[in-house]
């Protein structure tokens, strides 16, 4: 469908087609529902906006053409498959790829529509750095407490902020402990104690190596969230950021994120407050996909005069 035409009428039977359809988050049956006024920022301007994006031209012309077959399902599709993890009508070459500074893994419900998802967007544009999984099919991260967190909000969640000071906490635990252990085994000198304690003094950089995400709709986590594996992790929550997703689920706060919104939001936040470094639009382009889709909505919205 193409929501750029003139005609009125047009773009109506766009929205009408856009409004019935069954799946959310996919390129070709979007849903129209209202967007809670949440979705713009607290300056009141236009959400997604100062995005530093590859151009968008490769969709504008993928949308034109309409939707082609998958090569792996034979499914119909637009832009990318979001049961194969694959571009549809694009190739790799054409959108833009972008390395993260840590692994990133997304844990999704079984339950969860393929089609409203958008971690897709994720492994599309980083593909080295993200893994899809499907809930009970969980990574072992016993040992690795000290480098992995999990974004979600709960009552014992903290900041990326003080997820760094946390995580670095664990960490000296854990080389105490090992230390102590050693110890038990062979008698150290007094010189080597003392350059021991004057390295735990010094600042310590973030541990962290690997984010884990929750890929489903918010009433269907707990079984995710719950589950034994992940109850050690640093739990983190983005209390700050608000969502613009088109179709926000009632009756959640607005800081409940689409799930390549945390993703994004999460790596700026470590970018600027764990390496210290400012943000020049380094990860800008998780939201290629995101953003085009955003806009392509509410184009057919406000022609319809539904905005």
């Amino acid at each position: 469908m193409s929501t750029n035409s003139a005609d009125l009428s047009k773009s109506n039977k766009d929205v009408e087609c856009l409004e019935k359809a069954e799946c959310i988050g996919s390129p070709d049956s979007l849903e129209t529902a209202p967007c809670d006024s949440s979705s713009k920022n607290e300056h009141g301007k236009q959400p997604l906006q100062g995005l530093k994006l590859a151009s968008h031209e490769v969709l504008e012309r993928a949308q034109l053409t309409g939707r082609l077959k998958c090569s792996k399902c034979n499914g119909s599709r637009m832009f990318y498959c979001y049961t194969c993890f694959s571009l549809v009508g694009v190739s790799q070459q054409e959108i833009p790829t972008i390395k993260l500074p840590i692994k990133v893994d997304i844990i999704k419900h079984p339950n969860e529509t393929d089609g409203k998802s958008t971690a897709v967007h994720a492994k599309l544009i980083a593909p080295h750095d993200v893994t899809i999984y499907t809930y009970p099919c969980i990574p072992e991260y016993e040992g690795e407490r000290h480098t992995v967190a999990l974004v979600f909000p709960g009552p014992g969640s903290v900041t990326v902020e003080e997820m760094s000071k946390r995580l670095i906490e664990i960490d000296q635990r854990r080389s105490l402990s090992s230390q102590e252990e050693l110890c038990s085994k062979r008698a150290k000198h007094d010189n080597e104690a003392k350059d021991t304690g004057s390295a735990e003094g010094r600042p310590r950089d973030c541990p962290l190596q690997r984010v884990v995400f929750i890929d489903s709709t918010w009433n269907q986590t707990n079984k995710i969230i719950t589950d034994e594996r992940l109850q050690a992790l640093v739990q983190v929550e983005l209390k700050t950021r608000k969502t613009c997703f088109w179709r926000h689920q009632k009756g959640s706060p607005d800081t409940y994120l689409a799930t390549i919104e945390a993703i994004y939001y999460f790596l700026k936040d470590y970018h600027e407050q764990c390496l210290a470094q400012e943000y020049q639009g380094e990860y800008d382009n998780l939201l290629f996909f995101y953003a085009y889709l955003h806009q392509l909505i509410n184009k057919a919205k406000h022609s319809a005069g539904k905005l």
